[in-house]
Order: C-alpha cells, then sequence, then structure tokens
C-alpha cells in the first residue's frame, strides 16, 4: 500500500513538474497577443462549465483611489461572522468606529447564508509589479479586495435583495459603533482636514438657558434631521445654518457641542485666516462628510469680508526698503488669505454647498452688528440664537449641574440679584463649582451673591464714570463751540473796524 502511494505520489509530482516547465515556456517564448487571446478564450470555456458566479469589491476606487464605502460596509458586515469562523483574522480600527473590528486575514474565506442559499465571502489581495517611489511609507501596492461567490441561478436574488441587505446591515453596525470626530483645517502647502476624537460632554440638559429655548431649539434641530424627503421636494439643498451671537462666555461653544451630542454629528471647526482662497475653501467643503456641523467662530474677527481689495504701496514707501525686505514684504502678503464675502456666500448656499447632505452651518460673534447683512440673512443663517446673561433659570440649571439643588432659602437673593446685574453664565458656573475640599453649597452660593454684589457695584461705578466722562465731553464740546463763536465774532468785528476805517480814508481823500 505504503509502495502504491508512493508511486501515485511520484508521477503526481512528474505530472505537476512538467505544466510548470510547459507554463513558463509558454510565458516566455509565446508572443503577447497570442496569449491574451489564448487566456481571453479559456476564461470564456471556464466560465462556461463553471455554474458560479463571482462579484468583486476593491477597496480603493476612483481617479482619487478613494476608499470604497462598499468594501468599508462589507468590511463591517463580515466582522461578525468571520471572528467566528475565520481561522485567520486581523484587527483594526475602522474609520468613526470606536470598537475593534476583527476582520477576516488575506486569502482567507467564510460562508454566509441568505434565504437559504449558500454563498461565500473571500478576502485577497493583488500586489502590483509596478515599482513605485514616494517619500512617505505606503502600501499602495498592494490592492485588497473582497470576491463574492454563489450559484448563477441565484443571480437575481444577490443583486436585487442581497447586496442591499449586506450594505444596509454594514452600515448600520458602524452606526452603531461610531466614534464622533472633531476636524480642523491645517495650514501648509496642501488644505486638509486633520481630527481628533470629539468627546465634549455638553448636553441641552447642561445649557444654562431657559426651558422653552431649548425645547424651541431642539425640536428645530431633530426636525431638521428628519426632513430629507421634505428638503428633496421644496427644491432645497438638504443643509441649515444657525447664528449663535452674544457676549463672551454666553455659552456658544457649548451651544454647538450639545447639537452635535443631539443629533451624533462630527464637527468640523474652520479657521477661515488658515484658508488661502476661495478654491481652497471650495476644496475643503467638498471633503467634510454628512451628518456633520462646520462650524466658523468669531467670525467677525476671522477676516476682512467687506469684499474691498486692498490698497496698493506708496511709491515712495516701495522704493525706501532694500531689495530683500521688498521680496519678504510681498511674500508675507501672499500669504495672506484671499477669501472674500463672496467666496464665502457660495460656501454657504452656493451650488457647491449641495455636495452632499445633512449639514449645519454654524458661526458665532460677539458682535452681530459689525456682521454684512448679506452674511447673515434668512435663508443662510437660517435660525438666529441669542445667548446673553444669565438669567435666573439658567442659574437653576447650573445649581442642579454644580451642586445638585433644586431650591434653596438663597435662591430669592441670587434671583433679585440676577435680575440687577449682568453677569455671564461662565462666571456664575465659576462661583458654582467645588474647587476645594472645605467649598460646599451654602459657600458656593454665598460666594456667587458676593460677586454679584461686586458686579453690581462695578456697573454703578462704570456707569458713574462714563455719566461723567459724558458730561465732561458735553462742557468741552460746549466750551469748544463758545470759543469758536467768540472767535468768530471777533474775526467778524476786526472785520467790520477795518471796513469803517476804509470808508474814513476814502472820505479824508475826498476832502
Amino acid at each position: 500500500m505504503v509502495m502504491v502511494m508512493g508511486e501515485v505520489w511520484t508521477k503526481l509530482g512528474s505530472s505537476l513538474a512538467g505544466l510548470m516547465f510547459m507554463y513558463a515556456m509558454f510565458q516566455q517564448y509565446i508572443p503577447y497577443n497570442f496569449r491574451s487571446n489564448f487566456e481571453k478564450y479559456v476564461h470564456k470555456w471556464v466560465g462556461f462549465i463553471n455554474p458560479y458566479i463571482q462579484i468583486t469589491f476593491n477597496e480603493f476606487v476612483g481617479e482619487r483611489l478613494e476608499r470604497s464605502q462598499a468594501y468599508l460596509a462589507i468590511q463591517t458586515y463580515l466582522s461578525a461572522s468571520s471572528s467566528k469562523q475565520a481561522k485567520r483574522l486581523k484587527g483594526d480600527l475602522v474609520k468613526n468606529s470606536t470598537k475593534l473590528v476583527l476582520s477576516m486575514d488575506d486569502h482567507e474565506e467564510v460562508p454566509d447564508e441568505y434565504q437559504g442559499v449558500k454563498l461565500w465571502w473571500a478576502a485577497s489581495k493583488k500586489v502590483s509589479k509596478q515599482p513605485s517611489f514616494s517619500f512617505y511609507p505606503t502600501s499602495s501596492d498592494e490592492k485588497r479586495y473582497y470576491k463574492l461567490t454563489f450559484h448563477k441561478k441565484y443571480r437575481e436574488l444577490m443583486v436585487d435583495s442581497y447586496l442591499s441587505h449586506v450594505l444596509k446591515e454594514g452600515k448600520e453596525i458602524a452606526v452603531r459603533n461610531r466614534q464622533r470626530k472633531l476636524y480642523t483645517n491645517s495650514t501648509g502647502h496642501k488644505a486638509y482636514w486633520s481630527h481628533v476624537v470629539f468627546d465634549h460632554p455638553a448636553t441641552f440638559r447642561t445649557l444654562a438657558m431657559e426651558k422653552e429655548k431649548k425645547e424651541e431649539i431642539i425640536d428645530d434641530l431633530i426636525t431638521f434631521s428628519k426632513s430629507k424627503e421634505y428638503y428633496a421636494k421644496v427644491g432645497k439643498a438638504w443643509k441649515r445654518g444657525y447664528l449663535l451671537y452674544g457676549p463672551p462666555g454666553t455659552g456658544k461653544s457649548s451651544m454647538i457641542a450639545a447639537m452635535a451630542n443631539l443629533l451624533n454629528y462630527d464637527v468640523y471647526d474652520l479657521e477661515l485666516t488658515a484658508v488661502k482662497d476661495n478654491t481652497e475653501l471650495r476644496k475643503l467643503l467638498i471633503e467634510t462628510s454628512n451628518k456633520s456641523i462646520i462650524v466658523i467662530e468669531d467670525i467677525d474677527c476671522s477676516l476682512d469680508l467687506t469684499g474691498q481689495r486692498k490698497k496698493k504701496p506708496e511709491k515712495e514707501e516701495t522704493e525706501e526698503l532694500d531689495p530683500l525686505q521688498k521680496k519678504a514684504k510681498e511674500e508675507s502678503s501672499t500669504k495672506d488669505s484671499k477669501v472674500t464675502l463672496s467666496g464665502l456666500l457660495n460656501f454657504i448656499d452656493g451650488l457647491w454647498s449641495a455636495s452632499g447632505g445633512e449639514r449645519l452651518i454654524v458661526f458665532t460673534t460677539n458682535h452681530v452688528e459689525q456682521l454684512d447683512p448679506a452674511l447673515i440673512r434668512r435663508g443662510r443663517m437660517d435660525k438666529h440664537i441669542e445667548l446673553s446673561y444669565c438669567s435666573f433659570e439658567g442659574f437653576k440649571v447650573l445649581a442642579k449641574n454644580y451642586l445638585d439643588i433644586e431650591s434653596h432659602h438663597l435662591f430669592g437673593v441670587i434671583e433679585q440679584l440676577l435680575g440687577e446685574t449682568q453677569m455671564t453664565p461662565a462666571d456664575v458656573a465659576e462661583n458654582l463649582m467645588l474647587t476645594t475640599l472645605t467649598r460646599n453649597t451654602e459657600t458656593c452660593l454665598e460666594n456667587l451673591i458676593l460677586a454679584l454684589k461686586d458686579v453690581k457695584v462695578q456697573t454703578s461705578l462704570k456707569a458713574e464714570e462714563e455719566a461723567k466722562e459724558k458730561e465732561q465731553t458735553r462742557l468741552k464740546a460746549e466750551k469748544k463751540a463758545k470759543e469758536k463763536e467768540a472767535e468768530l465774532q471777533s474775526k467778524d468785528e476786526a472785520k467790520q473796524d477795518k471796513l469803517a476805517s476804509k470808508d474814513d480814508d476814502n472820505e479824508v481823500n475826498k476832502v
């Protein structure tokens, strides 16, 4: 028996060696055109007798080699089954995921079943034979893909139903494991977004704001997130603009974080001064994802958006500079942002703003009166939200957050002082924080009362100083007006005396 098996293996080895030799000779000496046609007909013949169909999903697609969303959805879908069935696995953190995803290793295969039909998924890769040169480490010479195999009689079921099921399940799993990001645009030769994990604790429950105002904003946000069909029906891009304005420390940044946490959106913090020109601004917009908030904070300080051209330097000024200074000045001027008001308006609601969907655009400012009306009109900034000084309702929210109390005998005093003074929620919160071991609820509230009284005194003194300055300015203006009037009167008298003297001289000459 052993001798028979040995002979079988010997013959099999000889046959394989012969086939490999013939294949090598075929590849080396047969012309390429002949080989290409031969392989084409071989594939057709194999396809004719093979009852199975294969569909390939490449990891990268498109001219820019963007990562395929279908590939990512399939990878997420297969992570559950492959972790239980595959023998060789690899772990990775998929984009926007909070959990480690186990997926099939290369050249591994797992079965799947759909409506009683058995099929197979295989993970494979192709290694490019073309040499590539790069200063950065890359694996672009390895092109990974998933391959789905099923019987040809189930083609319609697989194409029309199963693949949609896989993509839907994969996306739902990705949403459940999604990790939100905070993006910012980089400064440098090329514009791109860099990100960190967004883990801000602010919610609408913790915002120091009137209950009715909170409910109005929450209702507006949730309605927007569920209105895809409505926006398509009325012919508008699925986006909405919010203008948050008010003094510093009134919770504008916390409001943005609460909006992101409510809707589970990513946040793109756009620094306009780092954007080179309108083209770069448009490119950054295209690269933002759906379900995101695009934020421009302190927009009144970001750029000069008046649309006016910069004046040319005076000739004498440029002539006084030596060549090196002149060149340095020119380079510094070219580095300045050239984003214009029209470019920003197109960014908000132009044609390019419709690329993608489900986006919020949020502007914040401390001085709303300084903004161009065209920038904040309805249709661009759809909802204007004023965040002002702390009210008693806002204080009660902060007291619950920081001290875990809903009532206290000092609340009446605080309510009266808040009605007479202006203190931001940030300052109120600072006085309520248990910053030391010796501080307690009573101490925090007493400190807040002292701070409010101090603000009241400072406000009163400031008002008195402003009144004095105003009175002094008025007196100076009156004095200046009287002096000017006296000067004019003196000039008139001198002129009249001169005319009278001239008349006397004329009379003497006549005599």
